[in-house]
């Protein structure tokens, strides 16, 4: 209890004065963190050394799920939409506090993927289809989660190693690619969060990779463990463990919940077989140890009596924050935003704008990922509540219809000088999406609004992207996604223009489903052996999931295919405009080592003040047989009228996000190729007026 000691130190005293079955403590989650405690579904242990803390997790990608009175946050989804890494870090912070206050020092979070499909139910809980931004992000939640409160210390275990891209058999399907497509594409948000901010702990996933399930991949040893650098602790899913020995030698040090392979027993029969060694037992009881010390769980006990009402005001505000940066503008013709001038009669239309439900659907229902049923948010700040408070000092007459009728919503619409309709889709763990359209005939509504009212404004509660076959018809569209318990106050200064819309789309809206990389069955939802997609009745056989579209995911299929999406990757609008100019790159490179300085000017070319999301993307030699372009940087500038800022961004060959480098297969290593490389800088994937390179010897 030395804090004058490294936590290594610390640990490996701790562990020098504990027997075997005490060291086995530290490979189960419930008899690590309850050390007064020493039956385990049935499972004894002895006795827990002395100072050993009580160690609670919780699960909170979005928000400290379980408790009661926490703040429920917007999707994560939301807030890879602000591409904020400062943002990131204060939401995470605001968690950890209120997480250690309701009696939880650890949380099971943050989450990261591909968005390999736009179907897959888990995707609002991650932040988006690119590896820089959704590995920065998570890194940048994480520093928030650990460091941000220091007394109240939390430690975070990031999700879900690896490839865990759909929740259709999720626990008895298997990832298949090449060796490049799981480092380049899986892999690199995981190393990137990793290098950038040391998560006491990985979550490894429910699937197989390969063929070999991920709790006992070797890969968690020689990617995460090895190229990565991870020192923490790796800790299964639930139900995620296959086996003893083989798990234990695979990386796997905790498992979640009760001790079914890791009970004493199962370890010490495979020690006795020859299958594990005390120096693997050691190292990983070192690592939950070390981990649990390093993040101050040791120093700093939970409080006696958790509280039930950690959300505060500041708290709260910090939800706001999330769900207005993270809102994204994706139309609005004739400039029908913001919702300006006195008398306006405004129609408010669709379940999910009251708290009043309507066969079972409310703000509430998409507050936050549902998993499958709607989520428990009792007092969310309802959209129709906060636009009537908002509109009735401005003159404006607010008139309601949930919508249930579309015929009856068209006609209040068509008494409106404006209409404002509200569409859902429920989506969660447990289940992925059949389709990209609307929940609740959502698609059928907005077609009759429009039809009724021409100047109709379109909010989408969604937690993935979205078809728009009403899009020509109308004339706004706002992405929501799951705003949280502050949506209401958060989408009413949007809609009225107290706040400017900075949001930039995460991942990449597809024109139909069929334009997306996952598109034979063989890739989604993969196949049996006979060929069917269908199980066959009573089978326990592995689904096989093709990777076959390999590096080309997100924004990278649809340029390397030349396919028009929807709306493009990092596409967002604003109530002003902005110019971008004065290009240039310095290179500062031997061989490819070293760094590329690009810099630009961003001018507000708009009647007010916003804030503009410059995005810098590489594009490799084609050589390398990289897909299209990759992101490698971005900044947020906030800027008056007629305002400019010089924006510097750095390509740095040595990231962690190798934004010069390929996996080199014949190399087995990571690699960067002679050439010309293209630089480009703009407002989104499909908006890069700026054109440079830089050439590498």
């Amino acid at each position: 209890m030395d804090t004058r000691k490294s936590p290594d130190q610390r640990a490996k005293l701790l562990l020098a004065r504990s027997t075997l079955g005490q060291k086995l403590r530290w490979l189960d989650e419930q008899s690590a963190n309850s050390p007064t405690q020493t039956t385990f579904g049935g499972v004894t242990y002895p006795v827990q050394v002395p100072c050993t803390p009580t160690v609670v997790y919780a699960d909170g990608p979005d928000y400290v799920r379980g408790p009661v009175g926490v703040t429920v946050f917007p999707a994560q989804l939301a807030l890879a939409a602000a591409w904020s890494d400062d943002l990131a870090y204060v939401k995470g912070k605001t968690q950890a506090d209120e997480a250690f206050r309701a009696g939880k020092n650890v949380l099971l979070a943050p989450g990261v993927s591909s968005s390999r499909t736009p179907l897959a139910g888990r995707t609002p809980e991650y932040l988006g289809e690119d590896s820089l931004l959704s590995g920065n992000l998570a890194a940048a939640q994480t520093n928030g989660i650990q460091r941000g409160n220091p007394k109240q210390p939390v430690m975070a275990v990031l999700k879900h190693y690896i490839a865990n891209e759909q929740e259709l058999d999720r626990q008895t399907n298997s990832s298949n690619m090449d060796g490049r497509t799981l480092r380049e594409v899986y892999d690199l948000p995981f190393a990137i969060t990793v290098s950038k901010s040391a998560p006491g702990g990985v979550m490894c996933s429910f699937n197989q990779v390969n063929g070999v399930w991920a709790c006992e991949n070797q890969i968690q040893n020689t990617l995460l463990k090895g190229e990565a650098g991870f020192d923490g602790y790796i800790v299964s899913d639930f139900g995620s463990v296959h086996s003893t020995g083989p798990s234990l030698v695979g990386g796997l040090d905790q498992e979640l919940n009760r001790p079914r392979f890791y009970t004493p027993a199962n370890i010490e029969a495979a020690l006795d077989a020859g299958q594990v060694t005390t120096a693997q037992i050691d190292a990983a009881a070192l690592r939950v140890v070390r981990a649990y010390l390093t993040a101050g769980l040791f120093d700093h006990p939970l409080p006696t009596v958790p509280s039930t009402s950690t959300s505060t005001a500041a708290n709260k505000a910090v939800a706001q924050a999330v769900a207005e940066r993270g809102s994204v503008l994706l139309k609005n013709d004739g400039s029908v935003l913001p919702l300006a001038g006195r008398g306006k009669k405004v129609a408010v239309i669709g379940q999910t704008a009251s708290n009043t439900p309507t066969g079972g659907v409310s703000a509430g229902t998409v507050c936050a990922e549902g998993r499958g049923t709607s989520v428990a948010c009792p007092n969310p700040v309802a959209p129709l509540d906060a636009i009537t408070a908002r509109a009735t000092p401005a003159g404006q007459t607010i008139s309601y219809d949930s919508g249930a009728d579309p015929a009856a919503a068209a006609s209040v619409a068509r008494d409106a000088d404006v209409a404002v309709v509200f569409g859902y889709a429920k989506q969660g763990e447990f289940a992925d999406r059949a389709t990209l359209a609307l929940d609740g005939n959502g698609d059928n509504l907005i077609a009759a609004v429009a039809a009724a009212n021409p100047n109709t404004i379109v909010v989408l509660e969604t937690g993935t992207a979205t078809t728009m076959p009403w899009l020509a018809n109308v004339k706004g569209v706002v992405q929501a996604w799951y705003p949280g318990d502050q949506q209401g106050t958060a989408l009413a200064r949007l809609l009225y223009g107290d706040a400017d819309f900075t949001g930039r789309l995460p991942m990449t809206f597809p024109k139909s489903l069929s334009d997306t990389p996952t598109n034979t069955p063989a890739q989604y939802p993969g196949t049996f052996a006979d060929g069917s997609t269908t199980r066959p009745a009573g089978s326990t056989a592995i689904r096989q999931v093709s990777y076959s579209e390999g590096l080309k995911v997100g924004y990278k299929w649809y340029d390397s295919q030349g396919i028009e999406p929807l709306f493009p990757f990092g596409y967002g609008l604003s109530y002003t405009s902005f110019a971008y100019q004065n290009l240039r790159v310095t290179p500062h490179l031997k061989s490819a080592r070293g760094t590329v300085t690009v810099t630009f000017d961003v001018r507000n070319t708009g009647a007010r003040t916003g804030t503009a999301t410059p995005q810098l993307y590489l594009t490799l030699p084609s050589a390398t047989g990289e897909p299209g372009k990759r992101l490698v940087g971005y900044d947020q500038a906030t800027l008056r009228p007629g305002q400019s800022s010089r924006v510097q961004l750095t390509i740095d060959a040595a990231s962690p996000d190798h934004p010069l480098g390929f996996w080199n297969t014949t190399k087995h290593a990571w690699d960067a190729a002679a050439g010309g490389y293209q630089v480009q800088v703009g407002a989104s994937s499909r908006d890069l007026p700026l054109t440079g390179s830089f050439t590498v010897s």
